[in-house]
């Protein structure tokens, strides 16, 4: 049976190879977002197909619904098979380097008969590429940066692609009979922003049941090893993940030494021998070799004379040290957030109406939302003008009249041009509730100009956010080469906060920058840049990032209730 997974993928790729071919941006743009929403369609599809109801999803037409059925019927789709021919798999690979899109992989394989990353590499070193019309020195030095930086990053899976395919492996294992408890380990529970051990630790005294179980499981495609307590799977979407089985005494220990990271477990097992005892996955073992079985993970900490680290600070950064003197902060919670200072509507490129986005917030619990479409700046995503600024104006003055139960307040994400100035005037922007700037251009024009461009947007006193300051793409785009120090103080100065934006492919701060932001007392923003409903749910990502960096709820401004929260817009703008 032909998967949403699957068919998303399929017409992604479609989309890469279009691109490539010279396609209209339309017609790419028509498979990306249908292959956007069946990644986020709840349920399988088919049945979506067996009621007659693919037409009724967004961005689904009758020709892309008619290519759906063909998959779902015959297992293949024609069209697709056919295109793959026309492009070698090589320059299809291309996509996969930072900074280079359909575009530029289209032109080296048709002008200089580039056909793989290893062949682009030689042209850029060799200075044929910007001999292209267009391209230049600049981009040649990009390109090479780019397959640099796909190189190290190999073997690591971005956080959001990796945690849903393990929580829903999770979810069944949950469910099982003969299951007492189930959890993420590794990377992906201490929510690093990409992964390279992730895995599961399931507390079960019938290895057999949960192997036998996983092996049935559509969620997994290949089991690759088994000896009966450690199981290696790939997973339909083919991440491979780690999955140890323990006894559920042994639970506590288990999970503790399995969420690493090395680091810590390093200086934990220095702690442990200080109290007489070795640290291992079974129990910790004293010195005469008799065990402490830990059932609980809050108990190998309480016998190491420490109290309770969370995840997400275990890095070997100082936590050890904090947790025994008693400077460990309190963590930052989902329940702290407030509301949601980014997201978009169909006022620019969202695919959703001000109140749908507004009922949205308020099924998960927020309080407040900010909507932060687009400015004129940026054409490609609809961005609005001064006029039509105001015509959304009344749209969200009549959505809070409605009483939805979530505040509706009047933002923009304002473009930060190249010389520094916003798309709008200081009397404009003085107009909007909560100011939100953001680079989307530009972002390899030279570490001096591209920080002085965003230390003109921090300095603006009606800015109040700066959006996904880097720019980074995880696994597509390195960030911005940006001094991140000065951006960093100067937000300290200004009292300007900086987003950690939510998104799985951003993750925008990142932990190491929140740290220090924290350290200077920067204030910060947790948003989910959400441009659909489903895209709400990313918060939780920004929140993990926003603990790895040791962020408490009076560090992040949406945690704050929304009379603190205009009152420090206000006081900033005077």
């Amino acid at each position: 049976m032909v998967e949403n997974q699957e068919i998303a993928r399929t017409f992604r790729k479609i989309a890469d190879i279009l691109g490539i071919q010279g396609e209209s941006q339309r017609r790419v743009r028509a498979y990306r977002r249908a292959a956007e929403t069946i990644d986020g369609l709840e349920g399988d599809i088919t049945a979506k197909w067996r009621e007659g109801k693919l037409g009724d999803l967004p961005g689904i037409g009758d020709v892309l619904a008619a290519k759906i059925e063909e998959m779902l019927t015959t297992g293949k789709l024609g069209f697709y098979e056919r295109l793959v021919q026309q492009v070698p798999p090589g320059v299809v690979e291309m996509l996969d380097v930072p900074d280079v899109g359909p575009k530029t992989a289209g032109r080296v394989w048709k002008e200089l008969g580039v056909t793989s990353i290893d062949e682009l590499e030689s042209a850029a070193r060799a200075g044929t590429v910007q001999q292209l019309q267009g391209m230049g020195p600049r981009t040649e030095a990009r390109i090479l940066e780019g397959i640099a930086s796909l190189r190290r990053r190999t073997g690591r899976t971005p956080l959001g692609a990796a945690w849903y395919s393990a929580y829903e492996i999770l979810a069944s294992l949950e469910g099982l009979q003969g299951v007492q408890r189930a959890a993420p380990i590794g990377d992906l529970r201490r929510m690093q922003d990409t992964v390279a051990d992730g895995g599961l630790v399931v507390a079960s005294r019938d290895p057999a049941l949960v192997t036998e179980h996983l092996a049935r499981l559509p969620l997994v495609s290949e089991l690759l090893a088994n000896d009966g307590i450690t199981t290696a799977i790939r997973s339909s979407g083919g991440l491979e993940l780690g999955l140890h089985i323990v006894e559920p005494e042994r639970w506590g220990t288990a999970l503790q030494y399995l969420t690493g990271s090395q680091a810590h477990n390093a200086a934990l097992g220095i702690v442990a021998q200080q109290q007489g005892y070795r640290l291992s996955k079974r129990a910790l073992v004293r010195e005469d070799g008799t065990e402490v079985l830990c059932a609980d993970e809050k108990l190998v900490y309480r016998h190491l004379g420490l109290p309770f680290i969370p995840p997400e600070l275990r890095e070997g950064r100082g936590e050890i040290e904090a947790a025994r003197e008693g400077r460990l902060p309190p963590l930052i919670e989902y329940a702290d957030i407030q509301g949601d200072l980014q997201m978009h509507t169909t006022f620019s490129d969202g695919h959703q109406s001000v109140a749908q986005m507004a009922e949205a917030a308020r099924a998960r619990g927020l309080h407040y939302i900010l909507i932060t479409d687009h400015s004129y700046g940026m054409a490609v995503a609809g961005g609005l003008r001064e006029e039509e600024l105001q015509e959304q104006r009344a749209e969200i003055d009549a959505v809070n009249a409605g009483c939805s139960g979530v505040r509706v307040l009047a933002g923009i994400e304002v473009e930060i041009r190249a010389d520094g100035t916003l798309d709008y005037p200081d009397e404009v922007l003085a107009g909007l509730d909560i100011v939100v700037a953001s680079l989307h251009t530009g972002l390899r024009t030279g570490r001096e100009r591209t920080t002085r461009r965003l230390l003109s947007a921090i300095r603006n006193p009606h800015v109040d956010v700066i959006a996904h300051p880097t720019g980074r793409l995880l696994g597509r785009r390195e960030g911005a080469d940006l001094d991140m120090e000065a951006v960093l103080r100067a937000a300290a100065e200004t009292g300007t906060a900086l987003e950690i934006n939510a998104h799985p492919d951003r993750l925008d701060l990142s932990d190491v920058h929140v740290a220090r932001a924290v350290e200077l007392g920067v204030k910060l923003a947790i948003n989910s840049d959400a441009h659909d409903v489903r895209d709400l749910d990313h918060l939780i990502f920004g929140l993990a990032t926003a603990r790895r960096g040791w962020a408490t709820a009076d560090d992040v401004v949406n945690a704050w209730s929304l009379e603190r929260l205009l009152a420090w817009a206000r006081s900033r703008g005077a």
